[in-house]
């Protein structure tokens, strides 16, 4: 019998003095840099840098402190004094690194030089930058004569737009549009939901709207977590009357309340903002069926005292009323309860307030993209807007809240598998050459073309691609498969401890580190997920002397490998980043007109958004009621009652695949990640007691078993049917193939899957891996 684990239940506040406390930990633990609190001051702010973490809006007037906690934990992490150097890797082979915890390769520290994998020695071995780029371009013309279409350029969220637009004109110059970025593990799906229904991939919310939205409706976002700055401005609206509804299958505790750390007043008393007028704990998936229940009461008040919807919006601006009228009017209240898992009166309430709010602003997260329904659950989220006339007025409007850092930028300037979505004839124009016009690879695409040996060569502009993905097992044992690897990084990951016959890892300077070129320091840009640009300096001394900037790495590898094009000026660009910029602007001139001259407007200068004006740029020419194709977003689990959906989310002491720590403050959970949150119901029904060992294992069909033991159980505030345990760990647990319908997010937040007891499980199960049965 195992012993009883013991949760430390947080009693607190989002914020607050467990906020303070969290950033002085993780100060001492990363070892940072005494000029740490300096580059706190100048986070997010007009001459200083942006955060590397999250992609929240920049205030035009910041506060003195504008960085939460995780952006603070970046910012620590970024400035370690730590070191990987030549020396740490000659003492560790990479078969014992593929053994450490992703928070002991973290702490590793900064990358000092380039390094090529050694197979025979086991050991990743420096290397001069001439050597590497010589080798990796030599490899990369090879497969460009033979199989351009196998190669693969990734990048992460958090690489800059000059190194972004450079990136993909290097892919396509290659041969291919295979530009897969983590949006595709994530946003993706409102990449392809809002185009059809508003005319355009991104929200249509500004920062100010903040400050006039009578209600704000959340779905499937933990702001306290994953993007704590907003809080300010929840906490500023809750103040002045405005409503707050959250949708989510567990308490979030930045939903619930909130002391601001940078109010002195607030920290000395206790005082603390209630964030959620009303909190409902959805199940995982029934967003659709909790949205179509708001939606079948509006037209029921419409009906019995009329004043509800706004006739003329929808009669001016909207297409496909009368059909989604019929279709919420057919729904049985019966049902809508069973899919939702809430009553009818909750959900007659949420629209009670929704139908009294002049201007509501529905905000959301990876709780309703990463389903196989996201992409209607995204647009059933813009039906209930449509009816009150919700988008394209002051306070009102969709706000999904991306993750990483430039995550959306990335998308604006090129990076996009999907070949309809960049100007390839303007770039033909600009460069000289024909650009292919055949759609790129996807992440499920890559993923699966890695397993059946299709793809021959990944280069990764930062991320942590392999320990991002699903079916772990699978992929770890595939990718090294692959001829060529190379990855660009600050620090180590677990994706780079599986290398192909050729692997290099390039270390290079960090957002916060002074960029020296030619021409001097450099500048580079960013978007947020309000679609407003903003400048980012570096301001501190770079972490090794053999560092290379993203863009200058881009620029090498791409003068080794493709023949010479005096159209493309890479040494120009690398020698003034302002260049790149001058290149952009000529490749989408009425996005970025006067880029250089604006990139330091305070608050960031904005894109256009064309729904924001209540113009449509869809099919119809007007905005698009669509109806979902089912009830919940989830899998048919039939009458199996055995089975529960898996929720996979982050800690407190996490931002994407990157652990800072084993402390998850808000739910209590200090020590460990090996935990899965159970409903007490749930757990009696299993026989399972609190603290047990368990075993989680995937329901499908497809040969292959995914499963993972040493999970402890903790009881939790979680809808019954449901569970949660910690993303990447339980990535073993996630079929590549259950992913979002059209968009191709992996679908992690309902995942089907058995719980039993240790021991108990079925034999031949791989634990913690996945295998062809």
């Amino acid at each position: 019998m195992t012993s009883q684990i013991h949760i430390r239940h947080y009693q607190g506040p989002a914020g607050g003095w467990g906020s303070v406390h969290s950033l002085l930990r993780n100060a001492v633990r990363s070892r940072a840099r005494l000029s740490t609190i300096d580059a706190l001051l100048h986070q997010n702010k007009p001459k200083g840098f942006a955060c590397v973490s999250c992609a929240w809006a920049k205030p035009a007037h910041p506060h003195p402190a504008e960085f939460c906690e995780n952006g603070a934990k970046a910012t620590f992490w970024e400035l370690t004094t730590r070191r990987a150097t030549p020396e740490f890797f000659a003492a560790h082979t990479v078969s014992e690194l593929q053994k450490w915890d992703d928070y002991s390769l973290e702490a590793a520290g900064r990358l000092t030089h380039p390094m090529r994998y050694d197979h025979l020695l086991d050991i990743y071995e420096p290397v001069s930058w001439e050597s590497a780029f010589e080798e990796i371009g030599r490899e990369l013309k090879g497969l460009r004569e033979s199989e351009p279409k196998k190669v693969v350029f990734y990048a992460s969220g958090r690489a800059s737009l000059e190194a972004s637009y450079m990136y993909q004109l290097l892919a396509r110059l290659y041969g291919n549009n295979n530009l897969p970025d983590s949006s595709n593990m994530c946003h993706e799906t409102t990449s392809v939901a809002l185009p059809e229904v508003i005319g355009q991939p991104v929200g249509t919310v500004r920062l100010d709207d903040f400050e006039h939205a009578d209600a704000i409706f959340f779905f499937g976002q933990n702001t306290g977590s994953n993007s704590p700055r907003m809080l300010h401005q929840l906490q500023e609206a809750a103040r002045r009357g405005c409503t707050i509804v959250t949708f989510n299958p567990l308490k979030e505790r930045g939903l619930e309340r909130f002391t601001n750390p940078q109010n002195p007043v607030e920290m000395l008393t206790g005082g603390e903002t209630r964030i959620s007028h009303r909190y409902y704990q959805v199940k995982a998936g029934g967003d659709i069926a909790a949205v179509l229940g708001m939606c079948k009461s509006l037209f029921e008040r419409e009906a019995a005292s009329g004043g509800i919807l706004d006739h003329a919006f929808i009669a001016e601006h909207c297409h496909g009323f009368d059909a989604f009228r019929a279709f919420v009017e057919e729904q049985s209240w019966g049902v809508l309860e069973k899919e939702a898992g809430l009553t009818r009166d909750e959900m007659e309430e949420a629209a009670a307030v929704y139908g009294r709010a002049n201007a509501v602003m529905a905000v959301y997260g990876m709780g309703l993209t990463q389903h196989r329904l996201g992409v209607d659950s995204v647009q059933m989220l813009v039906n209930l807007l449509l009816l009150r006339g919700n988008i394209g007025k002051p306070g009102a409007g969709i706000c999904p809240v991306r993750g990483h850092s430039n995550v959306q930028g990335q998308r604006t300037v090129g990076i996009a598998e999907k070949a309809n979505l960049v100007p390839l004839e303007r770039l033909a124009e600009l460069y000289g050459f024909d650009p292919p016009r055949e759609d790129g690879m996807t992440t499920v695409d890559v993923c699966r073309g890695i397993l059946d040996g299709e793809v021959r060569a990944f280069i990764g502009l930062g991320g942590n691609f392999l320990r991002a993905v699903p079916d772990t097992g699978p992929m770890e044992e595939a990718w090294p498969r692959m001829r060529l690897t190379v990855q660009v990084a600050t620090k180590l990951n677990r994706g780079h401890l599986f290398n192909g016959d050729v692997a290099y890892l390039l270390p290079c300077l960090g957002r916060l580190e002074r960029d020296e070129q030619a021409t001097g320091a450099q500048v580079v840009t960013t978007e947020d997920s309000t679609a407003c640009f903003h400048a980012s300096k570096g301001r501190y001394q770079p972490a090794a002397k053999h560092l290379l900037s993203e863009p200058k790495i881009i620029a090498e590898i791409a003068k080794a490998v493709l023949p010479p094009n005096p159209l493309v000026p890479w040494d120009e660009w690398v020698a003034d980043y302002g260049k790149v910029r001058d290149a952009i602007e000529a490749t989408w001139p009425e996005t970025f007109q006067d880029f250089n001259s604006r990139m330091w407007t305070p608050g960031g200068f904005e894109k256009p958004l064309p729904a924001r004006k209540r113009e449509w740029k869809t099919e119809t020419g007007k905005a698009n009621f669509k109806i979902p194709k089912a009830l919940s977003a989830s899998f048919d689990s039939g009458t199996q009652q055995d089975v529960l959906r898996l929720i996979t989310l982050r800690s407190n002491d996490q931002f994407n695949t990157t652990v800072y720590g084993y402390r998850d403050r808000f739910r209590g959970i200090e020590g460990t990640r090996m935990v899965i949150f159970l409903n007490p119901a749930d757990m009696a029904r299993f026989g399972i007691a609190e603290g047990a060992d368990v075993t989680v294992e995937t329901v499908s069909t497809d040969n292959v078993m995914r499963s993972i033991s040493g999970l402890r159980a903790v009881p939790y505030d979680v809808p019954q049917g449901c569970c949660a345990a910690y993303y990447p760990e339980c990535n073993v647990l996630v079929p590549l193939w259950q992913h979002a319908e059209k968009s191709k997010v992996p679908a992690a937040k309902s995942v089907p899957v058995r719980i039993a007891a240790a021991g108990e499980g079925k034999d031949g199960v791989n634990l913690g891996r996945s295998q062809v049965s």
